[in-house]
């Protein structure tokens, strides 16, 4: 099986089957490898069949040359690019349907229909980004750990055109979603999609941590305090851009296992409907956040001058 040319920085869909022993199951399992929050893919992967053993960790292994420490249990290299060490500040980090996950690559097991993306990164803004948008549409077609979660989206005006195209999206990738408002409780074990103008999309407690920064909620986009600007950050934390009008973000917080809630929001009615139109894996593949702005669509955090 030829291996993920990360060393050459292109990116090829390679198919393969199982992995290890187990019985196999139905579905395949995507890998992405990329660095810089996403913004470089340098390759890709597909397991036609996911057997019971197969783990990330193995995955990675089949398709990369990787380095490992701990015993295996964590990933210092891949290809080229190697964990800063003692003092350093760049890593590699693993998602599963979007998700980080709280246990090691050796001991996460593969599900049908997993998407595991690997990311080189900066941390020093942000230690944690426990959810980013580049599996779409996982985690609400297939779930987390192979178990599907319902999917509810909560719309500022649920008769608005952004609502009915988020809805669109989610049902043109199979997903099934109830519909309800804005703070609608019972909200564990629900993949929850908040659609409306930030100020009325921020009273919701998951999301309103993404004003706090990316130290804190893991989205390198924030908006102003009087509401009136959309702040697109660099890797370091520090603002870049600062849209004024029509602008949109899609960006996705998980505060708890059990708690996941994507935003679809924007400064203005226009710029939810852009966010709301550009929820399509097209846009979002391998992502961590996106901010649609007048003409461009622009992956977060971005590039300093």
């Amino acid at each position: 099986m030829r291996r993920l040319a990360v060393l050459l920085g292109t990116a090829a869909l390679i198919a393969g089957c199982g992995l290890g022993p187990g019985e196999e199951r139905e579905g395949s399992a995507e890998l992405r490898i990329s660095r810089d929050f996403g913004r470089e893919t340098l390759g890709t992967a597909r397991l036609d069949a996911v057997r019971e053993a197969d783990t990330v960790m193995r995955f990675l292994r089949r398709e990369a040359d990787i380095e490992t420490r701990f015993g295996g249990r964590f990933v210092q290299k891949i290809g080229e690019l190697a964990g800063g060490g003692a003092g350093g500040t760049r890593d590699w980090f693993f998602w599963v349907n979007g998700l980080e996950s709280s246990v090691g690559a050796a001991e996460y097991e593969l599900s049908p229909g997993d998407r595991v993306q690997w990311d080189y990164r900066d941390w020093e803004a942000a230690m944690r980004v426990p959810a980013i948008v580049g599996a779409f549409p996982e985690p609400f077609r297939s779930g987390i750990e192979g178990r599907r979660r319902p999917v509810r989206v909560e719309c500022e005006d649920a008769e608005s055109e952004a609502c009915e195209t988020v809805k669109e999206r989610l049902g043109e990738s199979g997903v099934a979603a109830t519909g309800s408002s804005l703070g609608t409780s019972g909200t564990e074990n629900v993949i929850r999609v908040v659609v409306g103008r930030w100020p009325a999309v921020k009273l919701v407690q998951a999301l309103a941590e993404i004003d706090e920064g990316p130290e804190a909620s893991g989205v390198f986009a924030r908006f102003s305090g009087d509401g009136g600007a959309l702040e697109l950050l660099g890797e370091d934390g520090r603002v870049v851009e600062s849209e004024q009008c029509c602008s949109g973000l899609i960006a996705a917080t998980a505060p708890s296992e059990e708690e996941i809630v994507w935003a679809v929001t924007g400064l203005d009615d226009m710029g939810v409907l852009a966010a709301a139109r550009s929820l399509r894996p097209a846009v979002l593949g391998g992502a961590f956040a996106v901010a649609i702005t007048p003409g461009e669509t622009k992956r977060l955090p971005l590039e300093a001058p």
